[in-house]
């Protein structure tokens, strides 16, 4: 019997005790290289191609050469949760610069280093209620779109740190950051949604937060519901006086936001909108055209037999 899940590591498949890459490696140095959270839910992973495909143009625009093709990766992934015999995962896919010297110039390194964990989670949906969170808006401000732009998700989430760390000292469960200019940005590892006379608003995809995947999804699934979606910038006034506010993320999925810096968003509970949007979005997970699938249809089966 396993004894503890494998990792995959440039090609191989090792117990994650022994899952160690070079102390030399950009990636630990210098926080570069870029990442993907991905979900696998009931044996089939969650919206992987378009994870995949966010990885590589995050590597295009750091000038990071992933060595292996998109399809390749694509079956990595789902080879490593074959490996561990899970159906409902968290996933981290990690590409770095690879090892090289200690300079911070990436000349001296040589081929990547690909990453794939898996850690089984307890369920193969979300809960039948979505978490209720206080969050705090913070004094760190994301990183404006012509710095290190969180448009790109790399290795380096120092910025998300320092605003988790202020939400920790103010005994909250998420902070919500503002841009350089002070209009309401994202979460530390989440895009935020508001709710105003039944519209639903979201700061848009050129301020530079993370091109969501769930967010996407979602603003989708909003589409769908005939429910009015907005793209444009936000104040914190706005979100203090909005009727329902609520984050979405690969890990989180949807969750209400009940209170903002002591402030209670609408009820301070979970609103109508976002209610319907949690239980629309937790049967969408699961659907098996929604992902891309573990095992064959045969293996499928014979799990579900047991």
């Amino acid at each position: 019997m396993q004894s503890e899940t494998l990792v995959y590591l440039n090609g191989e498949f090792v117990p994650k005790s022994e899952a160690k890459i070079s102390v030399f490696d950009h990636g630990l140095l210098y926080g570069d290289g870029v990442f993907e959270g991905i979900r696998a839910f009931g044996g089939s992973v969650f919206k992987l191609k378009e994870h995949v495909d966010r990885l590589y143009q995050s590597a295009a625009c750091i000038e990071l050469e992933i060595p292996m093709e998109r399809e390749r990766m694509v079956e990595t992934v789902t080879e490593t949760l074959r490996k561990n015999n899970l159906r409902d995962s968290y996933i981290r896919l990690v590409v770095t610069r690879g090892s090289g010297d200690m300079s911070v110039n990436p000349a001296s390194c040589g081929e990547g280093t690909v990453f794939v964990i898996t850690e089984p989670v307890a369920s193969s949906t979300f809960p039948k209620d979505p978490r209720i969170l206080k969050t705090v808006i913070t004094s760190v401000r994301r990183d404006p779109v012509d710095s290190t732009s969180h448009e790109i998700k790399s290795l380096n989430y120092l910025n998300s740190v320092l605003a988790v760390l202020e939400a920790n000292r103010a005994k909250v469960d998420y902070p919500v950051m503002l841009d350089h200019r002070g209009f309401v940005s994202e979460g530390s590892t989440m895009n935020i949604f508001l709710v105003k006379d039944g519209i639903i608003i979201t700061p848009p995809s050129s301020s530079g937060i993370l091109h969501g995947i769930t967010r996407e999804r979602v603003i989708e699934l909003c589409r769908d519901l005939k429910n009015q979606v907005v793209e444009r910038e936000v104040t914190p006034f706005e979100l203090y006086t909005a009727d329902e506010a609520f984050f979405t993320g690969t890990l989180l999925g949807l969750a209400a936001v009940g209170e903002v810096s002591g402030k209670r968003i609408g009820t301070g509970g979970v609103g109508p909108v976002t209610r319907r949007l949690y239980d629309e979005f937790r049967d969408i997970v699961s659907r098996p055209e929604e992902g891309t699938p573990i095992f064959r249809v045969e293996k499928i089966r014979q799990v579900r037999k047991r």
